[in-house]
């Protein structure tokens, strides 16, 4: 007989506000214990250096994860000039080494160029895959390995702060854009070179920020939970869980009937007339209680079929 996994089934999406010096796994990690959840994942990695809203998926929200890995994103950056390293950041050595003489003008000049679509070839020291190992693994070999220019689309770019060798930048980006090539590219236009100093994402998909918060909150408030032999209340933690629809929340909805939601939930297409185009990703509820029930592709022939479903189990620690 299969091993149940050990854990809790809690379900839900929680804005972590990551501290710097840490792996983003690391993170996801201790969340996970903290919660005694069965399964969890993140939804795109910050670097250890970085800071900010690190959205964490619990059990069923994981099924989900992937549209906020696609979501717009927006960062806080400090850019130092003079300093070329090479991870593009100041974990890296520094490679090179110039004097710093522009102007406002030249650096208002400078960025037009990373607005809007653009092409962005990854860094070596970046997790993007070549023959099943990422790039970085290479790169700490002193290998480096061609890559394709990949296109991004820079939302917005807004210079916030130029104060000599420094500058502070707000970036809304698309999914896949590396703020530290960003960086190193707008050093190199600017011809003294550049690498961030401070990176802190302050926006995915449209979450709040404020409503995250730090793994040392998580852990004061585990603290304070009320166990009773072999049973921890987890109320208040619990309390800070997003429903895990917020993922999806742009997609467009359909409320199914009882019947319906049952034929769905057993690999069945939603049969009918539907007003939505072939392709299209549509959220699932159940008209009677409007609960959420996963995701649907309309195939060519109209119809609302599985993509995703919701499983609800109830709550229970596995045994070994």
């Amino acid at each position: 007989m299969a091993r149940r996994k050990k854990g809790r089934t809690i379900n839900g999406v929680l804005l972590v506000d990551k501290y710097s010096g840490e792996s983003s796994n690391f993170i996801l990690q201790r969340v996970k214990r903290l919660y005694g959840a069965a399964k969890a994942g993140h939804t795109g990695a910050l670097d250890p250096l970085a800071t900010g809203m690190l959205p964490i998926c619990l059990g069923e929200a994981t099924k989900f994860s992937q549209f906020l890995l696609e979501a717009d994103k927006t960062y806080i950056v400090t850019a130092k000039l003079g300093e070329r390293t090479d991870t593009s950041d100041s974990d890296g050595e520094i490679v090179e080494t110039k004097p710093v003489a522009i102007t406002q003008a030249e650096l208002d000049s400078a960025v037009e160029a990373f607005r809007g679509p653009i092409k962005q070839v990854p860094s070596m020291f970046s997790a993007l895959k070549y023959n099943g190992k990422p790039l970085y693994y290479y790169a700490r070999k002193g290998i480096v390995i061609d890559r394709d220019a990949r296109d991004i689309t820079v939302n917005y770019l807004r210079v916030l702060r130029f104060d000599n060798n420094e500058i502070d930048m707000e970036i809304s980006c698309s999914k896949g854009t590396y703020i530290r090539t960003i960086v190193d590219d707008l050093g190199q236009a600017l011809g003294c070179g550049a690498h961030v100093s401070m990176l802190r994402r302050t926006k995915v998909a449209d979450y709040p920020t404020e409503s995250m918060i730090t793994v040392e909150q998580l852990e004061a408030l585990s603290e304070d939970l009320e166990i009773d032999r072999q049973f921890r209340a987890f109320d208040k933690l619990d309390a800070l869980l997003l429903p895990m629809d917020t993922a999806v929340s742009k997609q467009p909805l359909y409320l199914a009937t009882d019947e319906s939601i049952d034929s769905f939930l057993h690999g069945h297409a939603i049969v009918g007339k539907h007003e939505y185009h072939e392709g299209e990703l549509v959220r699932i509820y159940r008209k009677s209680d409007n609960c959420f029930y996963g995701m649907s592709c309309v195939n060519s022939d109209g119809n609302l079929h599985p993509k995703r479903i919701v499983v609800y189990k109830q709550s229970y620690f596995g045994e070994n």
